[in-house]
C-alpha cells in the first residue's frame, strides 16, 4: 500500500512539473480539510504560528512583505528544532521596509533567497511537510505582517491533507528559488 501511495504521489508530481510549461492551469480534485480565517477578528498570525509549530520536516516560505515578529520567531524556532526552513523573499519589500524580518531570519540561520526576477514576488505561502499525507499549504491575501493582522482586511486558507496540491505549491516554490539569489549580508 505504501508503495502504491508513493507511486501515485510521484506520478502526480511528474504531472505537476509538466503542467506549468504548457501554460494550462492545473485543476485538482478537492481533498483534505480547509481552515479559513479573516482579519480583522480572527487570530490569523496565531494560526500560522501554531501550524509552523507542528511542522515535522520542512517549511518552505514565499513572502512579499514580512514584518510579523511572532511568525518570524516561529520559523526560527522550527529551524532550531531541526526543521528545514527556507524562505524566498521579494527584494524590494525586503530592502525598503524598515521593519522587515527577512534579514533577521537570515541572521538566525534560516536560508533566504531573494527573488529579483519579478517586479513583485507577491506570493504569500507557506508549505509545510510536503511529500507527506499531512502536507499543509498556507495561502491567502495575508502578508506575514503586523498590519495584516491588526489593520487590514485579509484572508487566510490552511489546506491540509492534499499532497497533490502541496506538490503543486512546492513545484512553484522551486521554480522561484531557481531564479532567486541567495541572500548575503
Amino acid at each position: 500500500m505504501k508503495r502504491l501511495y508513493l507511486f501515485v504521489l510521484l506520478l502526480a508530481a511528474t504531472q505537476i512539473h509538466a503542467a506549468p510549461q504548457t501554460g494550462a492551469p492545473l485543476q485538482l480534485n478537492a481533498r483534505g480539510t480547509i481552515q479559513l480565517a479573516f482579519t480583522p477578528g480572527d487570530d490569523v498570525a496565531g494560526l500560522i504560528v501554531e501550524t509552523i509549530g507542528k511542522a515535522r520536516r520542512q517549511v518552505l516560505v514565499q513572502t512579499y512583505s514580512f514584518t510579523h515578529k511572532d511568525i518570524a520567531q516561529a520559523l526560527v524556532d522550527a529551524k532550531r528544532r531541526g526543521i528545514d526552513v527556507q524562505v524566498v523573499a521579494d527584494r524590494q519589500q525586503m530592502e525598503s521596509v524598515a521593519t522587515s524580518r527577512v534579514v533577521w531570519l537570515a541572521e538566525q540561520g534560516v536560508p533566504v533567497w531573494v527573488d529579483t526576477e519579478h517586479a513583485a514576488a507577491h506570493n504569500k505561502i507557506m508549505l509545510i511537510d510536503n511529500g507527506t499525507a499531512d502536507a499543509v499549504v498556507i495561502t491567502g491575501s495575508f502578508n506575514f505582517t503586523h498590519a495584516a493582522q491588526h489593520r487590514n482586511a485579509e484572508n487566510l486558507l490552511i489546506l491540509r491533507g492534499n499532497p497533490t496540491l502541496a506538490e503543486a505549491y512546492a513545484a512553484n516554490w522551486r521554480r522561484h528559488k531557481i531564479h532567486s539569489l541567495p541572500f548575503r549580508r
